[in-house]
């Protein structure tokens, strides 16, 4: 691994900070206040505020090209930025499903003509997209979907239901993937569409969640009808075009920097007192902090083998999918015992009254769901035994059975 810096990264990181001290404000040691992820009118507003300056500024789509605002520059670039901005409070999370994940499969599998009607402006932040792949029936197998999609001359009626997706109520656009042929194995018989928000045949139901946010969402399809123009990829080979908007996922997730974390524990941990003394200098407290911290070290190292890869001009690969198996659960886990060392104080959901403005009780709350979204933890351990070390698979018994004829219920 190299933890150094090419001099043309390290002058592209320098012109990175310039911007960043101009335009934004660092963060402090308070949690966020919106950190259940519900997006409001304001919130919304900020969002694509600050992302149309960083378009303007040709910070929104660095690898991309030119002629949508982007500056061609190689993917460690964009990693660096993304590094930088992390220290900066500004309103990013609305464009990551678009910008990390849908747009990669949109550039790599659309026609040129739809490429440059929606890429430069999700990149300047007019537009928000959503990921339609989760099923109420599948679970976490995407290709045991049952949303059909059936073709009428240039034009797909598609009916069926999604589940769980993120943002749907707010985007324009979303990545749909759809069963076209139930007569072939489960993999083979999928398409994907870019899908229109707006159009008549799409209801859209928030879930209201523990945390009091709604930011998931069902999506029922009745009659829908989408140009055969908007399908990415070749009709029934949408299982390739899913992974690579999968494999871009499992690179955003696994570093976002989700809090609560080390930093935000040892701030709690000065607050707070355990029998007559600092929780800080409580052994037992130590310990915990010191065995969190090795494993943010872990996977920090291992981001890193990612940074080489990219640096070296390669692709990012299945082990991504480690950082954010790792970071998930070890943020609900100090989630958990910030509560713990609270006590009773711990029931309190009051941001004036509750240590760091009620991070660690929102984050209680909202840490579950960051083990499904993405990716559940079983299905990233499969992912990293399998394409990562290599183990043998698991035993399908429905590997190549005809879609329809797989038994149910």
């Amino acid at each position: 691994m190299d933890f150094n810096d090419t001099p043309e990264e390290a002058a592209f990181r320098l012109e990175v900070r310039g911007f960043l001290k101009a335009n934004a404000a660092l963060k402090g040691t308070a949690g966020p206040a919106n950190f259940r992820g519900e997006i409001g009118a304001a919130e919304l507003a900020a969002a694509k505020a600050w992302q149309a300056t960083k378009a303007a500024a040709g910070y929104a789509g660095i690898t991309l090209p030119k002629r949508w605002g982007g500056r061609e520059a190689p993917a460690i670039m964009q990693v660096i930025y993304a590094q930088e901005e992390e220290k900066y409070s500004v309103p990013t999370g609305v464009f990551d499903i678009g910008l990390g994940m849908c747009l990669p499969s949109v550039i790599h599998y659309a026609d040129p003509e739809l490429s440059d009607r929606l890429v430069p402006s999700a990149l300047r932040g007019e537009e928000i997209w959503c990921q339609l792949f989760s099923e109420p029936a599948g679970g976490s197998d995407l290709a045991a979907l049952r949303t059909r999609a059936e073709r009428a001359g240039d034009e797909w009626i598609i009916n069926g239901q999604k589940i769980w997706t993120s943002g749907a109520h707010l985007s324009d656009w979303g990545l749909l993937v759809a069963r076209t042929d139930p007569t072939v194995s489960k993999h083979a018989g999928l398409t994907v569409f870019i899908v229109d928000m707006k159009l008549p045949g799409i209801e859209i139901r928030p879930i209201h969640q523990m945390s009091g946010a709604s930011h998931f969402n069902e999506v029922f399809f009745t009659n829908l009808k989408i140009p055969d123009a908007y399908r990415l990829g070749e009709v029934g080979k949408g299982w390739r075009v899913s992974l690579t908007t999968l494999m871009n996922e499992r690179l955003t997730g696994g570093f976002i920097i989700r809090r609560p974390d080390i930093s935000d524990l040892v701030d709690l941990c000065r607050l707070l007192t355990v029998g007559d003394r600092p929780a800080i200098k409580a052994d037992g407290v130590r310990q915990r902090i010191a065995a969190w911290y090795v494993r943010s070290q872990g996977i920090k190292l291992t981001q890193f083998r990612t940074l080489t890869a990219l640096s070296r001009g390669k692709e990012p690969g299945p082990e991504n999918s480690i950082g954010k198996l790792v970071n998930a659960s070890m943020a609900q886990e100090i989630a958990d015992y910030g509560l713990d060392l609270m006590d009773a104080g711990g029931l309190a959901m009051d941001p004036e009254l509750a240590p760091l403005n009620m991070l660690f009780q929102e984050a209680f709350l909202a840490t579950p769901g960051s083990r499904i979204a993405g990716g559940t933890d079983e299905i990233l351990r499969n992912i990293i035994a399998e394409r990562v070390l290599e183990m043998p698979a698991d035993i399908r018994v429905d590997k190549n059975i005809p879609f329809n004829q797989i038994p149910t219920g």
